[in-house]
């Protein structure tokens, strides 16, 4: 079986505020945890490569310590902290973008942005350094809540908008919140994504739904010795245990409260 960490990150600030702190990480601490990548020989890759050479879409294979980047939402902090240290190494990485909270969205924005966001002349300086833009929904709404004309326009809406200001095509994205269901899955296919990506906090494996990719979570609380254990793959830390685990719950109640509003007719 083969199995590759993806990482989830979302802000990388020294000063984050109040609604970005629980899952930013210290720029210092970003730059020892791809320090370690580098010395431990790890190769990081795109989702969308990721994919592709699992599904044999081409003639590579993969690197011997694969591993992903994941950056969501699309922080501005992404370009001035992050991407610097990402070039350095010359590692490549997937940013999913929420194309309403672009800092100069104009007619589109959508959603509250909860931090200053990247706009899209650093959106497409990111692509032109190797990372991949992937999609996020347009104004990062629980998808699994709207009906469905809601959530086949926050999926369309958004890679449109994505690959018009990107320009090249965008056929990954990210869960908000994490969240999906078979129903949203069924949507993210048709609006023409190939792979997805969730949360779940366990490491990728070619037996995973290439819609429902799980991640690892690394936040303000994640220390080195969690960093590494958890990307090495010999034991997740158990905090990822405790959260897979309320995910799972949570899972229910949200099918549950989705059910009750069809039955109302809110859905």
């Amino acid at each position: 079986m083969i199995r590759v960490p993806i990482l989830m990150y979302h802000s990388v600030s020294a000063r984050p505020n109040a609604e970005t702190k629980p899952l930013a990480v210290h720029p210092s601490a970003f730059a020892d945890q791809l320090a370690y990548l580098a010395d431990r020989g790890f190769t990081p890759l795109t989702v969308a490569d990721l994919v592709a050479t699992l599904h044999k879409n081409n003639d590579r294979s993969l690197p011997e310590r694969p591993i992903v980047l994941t950056f969501d939402d699309g922080y501005a902090d992404f370009h001035s902290e992050a991407l610097p240290v990402l070039e350095r190494h010359g590692f490549p990485s997937t940013v999913f973008l929420t194309s309403g909270w672009v800092s100069d969205a104009g007619k589109d924005a959508a959603g509250r942005p909860l931090d200053t966001m990247l706009s899209w002349a650093q959106a497409r300086e990111a692509v032109s350094c190797g990372v991949e833009i992937g999609g996020h929904s347009h104004s990062h709404p629980q998808l699994d809540q709207l009906r469905d004309d809601e959530l086949r326009q926050e999926l369309r809406r958004n890679k449109a908008l994505l690959e018009d200001k990107i320009g090249s095509l965008v056929s990954t994205m990210a869960y908000p919140y994490g969240y999906s269901s078979a129903r949203v899955r069924r949507e993210v296919r048709r609006a023409g994504y190939w792979a997805a990506c969730a949360v779940n906090n366990a490491i990728a494996a070619d037996r995973h739904d290439v819609l429902a990719l799980p991640r690892l979570t690394v936040a303000q609380g994640t220390s080195m010795k969690m960093f590494s254990r958890a990307v090495e793959g010999n034991q997740i830390p158990l905090i990822y245990a405790r959260e897979r685990a309320l995910t799972k719950g949570y899972a229910v109640v949200r099918r549950t409260r989705y059910g009750l509003r069809r039955v109302r007719g809110l859905a």
